[in-house]
């Protein structure tokens, strides 16, 4: 059973949320926020595996709420899923960054908030990785925030990966599944599952979408600026 935690200001959205969860077999609401401040109380009282995290609410908006629960050692085992008005939105790279598995636009049909739900729960990148990765590209280019400005600082962040684990993250930051990447490089799945988990450990990702923040951060990945 995969628990959620629904956090939104808006109440007619949450009942949206929650019909839609309620009539699905595997998934159970166990809770609800009005802001940030509520989802952070809410996730350590509840601990759910998931929380579906509005960015824009009122006192404690969502961007803080996922840098508090993600900061929680107690709580790392919680996904939190950011809702936005927009697919593509200003806050999406900074949600990311605040720890946040990813994002899921509120105009999503029922069967891809069960998706993203699911697939947060097992701790892959949120919707397809290449759309995560192109979003992410697009914003880190407009926003100049690509490599790191400091010499060395890119080198002093991925220093403990191996070669192999590099060569994987660049992979995973160019969109493609573990099955792909097996075929790129000639290794199984299960070879490059393990590379991709260790890389997480090193990083401290907590998913593949943080992964692809991470490598374009570094400047190991650059961004198209057209």
């Amino acid at each position: 059973m995969i628990t959620v935690l629904l956090a939104d200001d808006q109440r007619l959205v949450r009942a949206g949320f929650r019909s839609i969860l309620e009539d699905e077999e595997g998934i159970e609401v166990v809770g609800e926020a009005a802001d940030g401040e509520e989802a952070v109380a809410a996730a350590r009282a509840l601990r759910p595996d998931v929380v579906l995290m509005d960015i824009r609410m009122p006192g404690t908006d969502g961007l803080a709420a996922t840098r508090l629960i993600s900061a929680d050692p107690a709580l790392d085992t919680v996904r939190v899923v950011m809702l936005t008005t927009f697919e593509v939105d200003e806050y999406v790279v900074r949600a990311l960054r605040a720890g946040a598995s990813g994002f899921l636009g509120k105009g999503s049909e029922p069967a891809e908030l069960l998706g993203a739900i699911r697939v947060a729960h097992a701790g892959e990148a949120l919707l397809s990785p290449a759309a995560t990765k192109g979003l992410i590209a697009s914003f880190l280019a407009q926003s100049g925030h690509g490599a790191d400005e400091r010499p060395g600082a890119r080198e002093e962040r991925l220093a403990a990966l191996t070669g192999r684990e590099r060569e994987v993250l660049v992979h995973v930051a160019g969109g493609l599944s573990n099955d792909e990447i097996a075929g790129r490089l000639q290794v199984s799945p299960l070879t490059v599952k393990t590379h991709v988990n260790r890389a997480m450990a090193k990083l401290g990702a907590r998913d593949r979408a943080q992964l692809v923040v991470t490598a374009y951060e570094t400047g190991l990945v650059r961004p198209r600026t057209a």
